[in-house]
């Protein structure tokens, strides 16, 4: 093998580990095997956008980081939350941007904007949260409307698996309860059935740009009747280091309450997400709903939920028949007078499921009554009773593939749903040490097929402040896991429901053959 070739194995085993898109097999031109079966490495690089919160006065906001301990991770590294700005800087040193202004003087800090200022004019961001080392969750706060959408970068031993959660109180007015969303990697592309431009709605899609260049981009809503008529939803600039809250309601005249968002970016990336904000049922963000496939599974709908609404949306032209299946704590049932779903083309279509847990654990299980037509689905779920009701949104998402975890769970206070739809599954479950203190503790569960099992993380010994769940596949059929987050204040009725997909926290690289004579024929 010539220099040439063993440069470029280095270099594409180097940029799989840094990105984590995908495996490079290399053509076999003489017959022989000339490569080992790939390897999974560690990332070394993961880079997430967390949106900004909220815009109330009473608003109060966590964000939790985390990092498993992954085996063959670097030793050391760093990890990082600062705020997204946009910001130009003129030839007297001054500064003026969306998150603050800075008087180039006297290096201090501004409370407000989380900003550092710097001597020259240059402004450097100001770190929300520092975290300590893989293994034990980090924790940082912020207060009042106007907190901006932070951008995350993690490398080196806190790259694999890094999960960033941002959690929201809000005491009082639209929106209000606990509000919470997994902070994404940026991509170009993300589809969010469930959002809404009716009148008790304010719906508000948030594009953060975490690159060095602009991000150019559309938004394109589609109700029951097929794409709705938008004025200002295509070529949407994003700046370089910005965030940009869209209010949905602002892009076209129709009202409609079952609406599939299609963020689709022409040119560089963004972390996209929606916020939608009730009137009379709270608000909390609706993630982004896993990639169109033929069947999905939606994972841990409430026990005590007394509404369930389904929107589901077909990309293409074709129409999707879907079967719809709970599977509950004792094996699959359908719902009676809901046994199946007619999606129509690039349509949304809904249907309200009622309290169709009734009292036990479950996951939406959607299959194809015939041919698979790829799909997108989410669910509301309304909690509670008269005045205190709140909602929160659970999209169609990925299994949890080897390892997947999730951040800011507090005592007494979480709940972790597991649904294994195709057979039996064995999963070990490890609530990490407190971000103040406390020990791990770990517990394995054997699924069931077609069943959901909801039950208490295991309590880290001693726990102190906040702790992380990590969800790992040890034998079996797919497993797909949701986690439930109850307010712990009082005067702050509420709750939030994110899903567990993998972590990515590894990625496959070819290894070469240490037989170099037989790669040299």
């Amino acid at each position: 093998m010539n220099r040439t070739t063993l440069s470029l194995i280095a270099g594409v085993a180097a940029l799989a580990a840094v990105t984590g898109f995908a495996t490079l097999d290399a053509p076999d031109t003489s017959g022989a095997d000339t490569a080992k079966a790939a390897a999974r490495l560690p990332v070394e690089r993961t880079g997430l956008v967390c949106p900004a919160p909220s815009t109330s006065d009473l608003a109060e906001t966590a964000y939790t980081s985390f990092t498993p301990v992954t085996k063959g991770a670097a030793a050391k590294g760093t990890a990082h939350l600062t705020a997204a700005t946009e910001e130009s800087t003129d030839a007297t040193g001054k500064t003026d941007g969306k998150a603050g202004k800075t008087d180039g003087k006297d290096g201090k800090t501004d409370d407000k904007t989380g900003k550092s200022k710097e001597k020259g004019g240059k402004t450097a961001a100001k770190p929300v949260l520092a975290p300590k080392a893989p293994g034990t969750p980090a924790t940082g706060t912020t207060s009042g409307g106007t907190t901006p959408a932070y951008l995350g970068t993690a490398e080196g031993a806190y790259a694999p698996g890094w999960t960033l959660q941002e959690t929201t109180e809000v005491a009082a007015g639209t929106g209000r309860g606990l509000l919470g969303v997994n902070c994404t990697a940026p991509d170009t592309e993300f589809w969010f059935p469930g959002a809404s431009t009716a009148a008790d709605r304010t719906d508000y899609v948030h594009l953060t740009n975490p690159d060095d260049s602009a991000a150019v981009v559309d938004i394109e809503l589609y109700g029951p009747d097929g794409a709705l008529q938008t004025t200002v939803g295509e070529g949407i600039t994003v700046p370089p280091h910005a965030s940009d809250p869209i209010l949905l309601s602002t892009l076209t005249a129709e009202k409609q309450d079952a609406v599939t968002v299609h963020v689709n970016v022409r040119s560089g990336r963004v972390g996209a997400a929606v916020q939608a904000l009730d009137d009379k049922l709270g608000g909390d963000w609706l993630a982004p709903a896993g990639d169109p496939a033929g069947s999905l599974v939606i994972p841990g709908i409430p026990k005590d939920a007394v509404s369930v609404r389904l929107v589901a949306f077909a990309p293409g032209n074709a129409d999707a028949d879907l079967k719809v299946q709970l599977a509950s704590s004792t094996g699959l049932i359908t719902p009676a007078g809901h046994e199946t779903l007619h999606v129509k083309g690039k349509m949304s279509a809904s249907v309200d499921l009622g309290d169709v847990t009734r009292g036990e654990a479950g996951s939406l299980v959607l299959t194809p009554t015939d041919d698979a037509v790829p799909v997108v689905a989410a669910v509301r779920v309304v909690r509670g009773k008269g005045d205190d009701q709140e909602s929160a949104f659970i999209p169609a998402t990925a299994d949890v593939g080897t390892r997947a975890s999730v951040a800011d769970n507090r005592a007494k206070a979480a709940t972790l749903s597991l649904t294994a739809p195709t057979g039996t599954a064995q999963v070990k479950v490890t609530s990490s040490a407190g971000s103040e203190g406390g020990a791990t503790a770990s517990q394995t569960y054997t699924l069931k097929p077609g069943t959901t099992q909801d039950v208490v993380p295991p309590a880290p010994q001693g726990l102190k402040g906040t702790y992380a769940i990590t969800v790992e596949h040890v034998s079996g059929a797919p497993v797909y896991a949701a986690r439930t987050l109850l307010s712990t204040d009082k005067d702050t009725p509420g709750f939030t429901i994110q899903t567990l997909p993998d972590d990515r926290g590894t990625v496959s690289v070819p290894e070469a053959d240490e037989n170099l004579d037989v790669l040299q024929r």
